[in-house]
């Protein structure tokens, strides 16, 4: 698998150690996130939720990739993060099930990165079942597993979640990320990603600090 290249967060590592005062972190991200109204429940009990919600065919979700990957390395222990599929059109459904397929099958973590960069740079479209299952089979799923899981009941039930889910985030567009089910940010939201990133983290620590 291609290497992510590497995203400094020293400036994270600042602000989680609580040298940066906290009234300054908050300051500094005024008109970088919206709020989500109304706010909406989570999934992660005990935890600072962070959904990224994506699109394997987007260019500017894998742009946005190096420094998502970096944040779910460097993250404050309080948070978890977990990933939604967007669905805007017809030709996205095809991408939101090989993701939720691969999260059926368990395999999600290993093949999110790889499927990216087969579609952006390899130049693979995906865009198929028949393209998706060889992709599946090249990374050791065995055909039978993917069909199976493919057209299952289990996959449309999480594709129709994200439907609805999309809608009350009030996400527009992808890379769009959602704080704790109450905030939302993006890339042209926060400036660019590595700010985006940095709005994420100041969020989830008030949100943290709230609940302390």
């Amino acid at each position: 698998m291609t290497q992510l290249k590497t995203v400094s967060f020293a400036w994270l590592a600042v602000l989680l150690f609580g040298l940066l005062p906290a009234a300054h972190a908050q300051d500094s991200i005024k008109g970088k996130y919206e709020l989500v109204q109304p706010p909406q429940p989570t999934e992660t009990p005990g935890k600072i939720e962070v959904v990224d919600v994506f699109w394997y065919g987007c260019p500017h979700c894998f742009r946005f990739l190096p420094y998502i990957e970096a944040y779910l390395k460097d993250k404050a222990p309080y948070v978890e993060v977990r990933r939604m599929p967007a669905i805007f059109s017809k030709s996205w459904e095809t991408h939101a099930r090989a993701y939720y397929t691969a999260k059926i099958l368990g395999v999600s973590d290993q093949l999110h990165v790889p499927i990216f960069n087969a579609i952006h740079k390899d130049g693979q479209r995906l865009n198929t079942k028949e393209e998706l299952r060889d992709f599946f089979v090249k990374h050791g799923i065995k055909a039978e597993d993917f069909d199976k899981t493919y057209e299952s009941f289990a996959v449309v039930s999480l594709m129709r979640k994200s439907l609805i889910m999309q809608t009350r985030y009030g996400v527009r567009g992808t890379p769009t990320v959602i704080i704790n089910g109450k905030y939302r940010t993006s890339g042209s939201l926060a400036g660019n990603f590595e700010e985006m990133i940095r709005v994420i983290a100041v969020l989830a620590k008030r949100e943290h600090d709230a609940t302390g």
